[in-house]
């Protein structure tokens, strides 16, 4: 079907003369076009796949892949459970910890805190939260030392540092024959960490488990355990066989849950908004397509003559179509390569190019004052750039259809009239 001539013809028709240089730049502006609606929507899907990645890191760096409790109540015992979930060969290592929201006081100074008993030796095996530590050390929180980690937001919020003596308050009183008196203990300060997860700075602090158990009266218990898979994104699979396992050596009932479904609405929003992005990058390679169509109109309009006289020389109405089909979609092919290769170059060099623009300009686009991520991430996949190009190739495809039409209806006795 596409014949040398015509092939001839859609490329010297994209090349300017003297008479149609206004065409040829109006072709330019249109191939251009398309490779920045390419080149935007590669870049800016690699940019959201990065945050969302750096995100999913930081959130399972402190949170558990599959997190194991009691269906009512503390866990007990919980070393059998631990022991069986670790024989598991999807799990790493376990580690238990009580979770309660308590009260921290400091001089004037009120927040609630989400207060998280952990074992030091243990947890390390589970989260990052040691390489988190901003001021201090995991290993100060010691049984019967009654020490405390705090959350950077937490610790702001209290104006509390180093070796400072926060109140602890418990929402369960005590009773007393003198009446119901409020359950506190004081904590001193050993550390300051920084997730860089709003949730877990602003509202967490980190205790030792004896210390937990001794407040809040657990005992031997606990109130789940937290285990840690090779492989996060096998989490639900494992989550659900560990349900099983461990709900057939346990007297209570059991429940069982991963990572996927603590945080499922926050990787909704994302990808929620990963849709919307790509279908506003979309529409902006829609309207470098309605620019191609104007386009071709143009070259069809000053190109009448010369159809016309093709047409008497021969060249039927379906080679009229190709060859302007031809030359739009080579227009169409040249602004996707080029802006693959545009999209490509900057998806992978983000960094250097933010980096260049805070230079020259003296600002900060991700401040590390305001925002926890102060560095664009980037994560190119090769998913989104076939995307890319097949959006743009449809688009650009179904672009030079009406104007080929167009030339192809051409009448040449009309057309010559005042040649």
């Amino acid at each position: 079907m596409f014949t040398p001539v015509e092939a001839f013809l859609g490329w010297r028709y994209t090349r300017a003369k003297r008479r149609s240089h206004f065409v040829s730049f109006i072709s330019a502006i249109a191939m251009l076009g398309v490779a920045l609606g390419v080149a935007a929507l590669i870049t800016i899907l690699s940019i959201m796949n990065g945050f969302e990645s750096e995100l999913r890191d930081r959130i399972l760096g402190m949170a558990a892949h599959v997190v194991v409790t009691a269906d009512r109540g503390s866990l007990q015992p919980w070393r059998k459970i631990a022991s069986s979930a670790e024989g598991h060969p999807g799990v790493v290592s376990s580690a238990p910890y009580i979770r309660r929201e308590a009260m921290l006081t400091h001089y004037e100074n009120v927040h609630g805190a989400v207060i998280r008993g952990i074992d030091p030796a243990r947890e390390i095996n589970v989260s990052v939260v040691a390489n988190k530590i901003a001021v201090g050390d995991l290993n100060s929180l010691q049984p019967g030392a009654f020490n405390v980690i705090l959350g950077r937001g937490v610790a702001e919020t209290l104006q509390a540092r180093i070796g400072a003596s926060v109140t602890l308050i418990s929402p369960e009183p005590v009773r007393t024959p003198a009446g119901t008196i409020p359950r506190l203990r004081r904590f001193t300060v050993t550390g300051i960490f920084e997730a860089g997860v709003h949730e877990y700075d602003t509202s967490m602090a980190l205790v030792h488990i004896e210390d937990a158990a001794k407040m809040f009266r657990y005992r031997d218990a606990v109130t789940g355990v937290r285990i840690k898979i090779s492989d996060p994104f096998d989490a639900p699979r494992i989550g659900a066989e560990l349900k099983v396992e461990l709900s057939a050596t346990s007297t209570k009932a059991l429940a069982v849950v991963d990572w996927t479904e603590t945080n499922v609405n926050l990787f909704r929003a994302l990808k929620t908004e990963k849709i919307v992005m790509f279908i506003i990058l979309t529409l902006t390679i829609a309207v470098a397509a309605f620019n191609l169509i104007s386009t071709l109109v143009m070259v069809v309009s000053e190109k009448n003559s010369e159809i016309a006289i093709l047409q008497t020389l021969g060249m039927t109405k379906k080679k009229i179509l190709v060859v302007f089909f031809l030359h739009g979609g080579l227009i169409g092919v040249v602004g996707i390569a080029a802006g693959v290769g545009l999209g490509v170059l900057l998806a992978v060099n983000v960094d250097v190019i933010v980096g260049l623009i805070e230079q020259v300009f003296h600002f900060k686009i991700l401040s590390p004052e305001i925002y926890y991520i102060s560095e664009i991430p980037s994560e190119l996949k090769s998913r989104d750039v076939v995307v890319a190009v097949l959006v743009a190739v449809v688009l650009c495809v179904f672009a030079p259809l009406y104007p080929a039409l167009l030339a192809s209806r051409t009448a040449p006795a009309q057309a010559l009239r005042y040649d």
